[in-house]
């Protein structure tokens, strides 16, 4: 690998890292005059910033973590051949950008913005994946979705997608072709760590679950 090859990787790992640690849900609260990580929590995400501040600051601040994955993961690749050619590259999976997308992970975990202290990485992670493999994401999509509606439990239905989207590629991946679930891997098991906290709470049983609806308590129950 030459030099120019080598700054060029360096400084597009740079911008991947960088992007992914800007802190969507920091910012989004402090709008609403918050410190995210005083209130709830304390998380710097977007199911924190859902419950602590606002619900559609909540749905904003995944969107964007999201696309801080999406485009760590399948636009930074591309530059350089836009670049040189004036056209971006087809829609294979490029070198290294399994390695901008686990960057943007880890840039959104531990922000250097915020003293390293991040979010969980489920959005970031998403939208990564979806740059990456979009059946992959739609697998997690799922998964989350069918955990979260039985338990109703945010944390359960992130680790579960977590540890079953790497399994679904190791098992769909080609002989030789094992880069993808083994990045998968590595950034499930970031996400399943991020989430230590949570899974203490569910054993003590103090974990807080999603309510559809708010519930009425009795002294805001107003009798006919």
């Amino acid at each position: 690998m030459d030099s120019t090859m080598s700054a060029s990787i360096f400084g597009l790992g740079l911008c991947a890292y960088l992007l992914g640690a800007i802190p969507t849900a920091f910012l989004l609260a402090r709008l609403r005059g918050v410190d995210i990580r005083k209130v709830g929590s304390g998380n710097v995400g977007a199911t924190n910033v859902f419950r602590s501040v606002s619900k559609p600051l909540g749905v904003l601040t995944f969107v964007l973590d999201a696309a801080k994955g999406f485009v760590a993961a399948f636009v930074l690749p591309r530059v350089p051949a836009m670049i040189s050619s004036g056209t971006a590259a087809g829609g294979a999976v490029l070198p290294h950008a399994l390695l901008l997308a686990a960057l943007a992970v880890v840039g959104h975990n531990w922000p250097i913005y915020l003293r390293f202290r991040g979010g969980k990485g489920v959005a970031t992670a998403a939208g990564a994946v979806t740059g990456l493999a979009p059946a992959a994401a739609l697998i997690g999509l799922l998964v989350w979705t069918a955990v979260f509606l039985l338990t109703r439990y945010v944390s359960v239905a992130s680790v579960t997608a977590a540890l079953l989207v790497p399994a679904a590629a190791w098992l769909l991946a080609k002989p030789g072709e094992y880069a993808l679930p083994a990045v998968l891997s590595a950034v499930g098991l970031i996400i399943v760590w991020r989430h230590r906290s949570n899974l203490q709470r569910l054993r003590a049983g103090t974990e807080h679950r999603f309510e559809f609806r708010r519930r009425r308590t009795p002294e805001t129950c107003v009798r006919p």
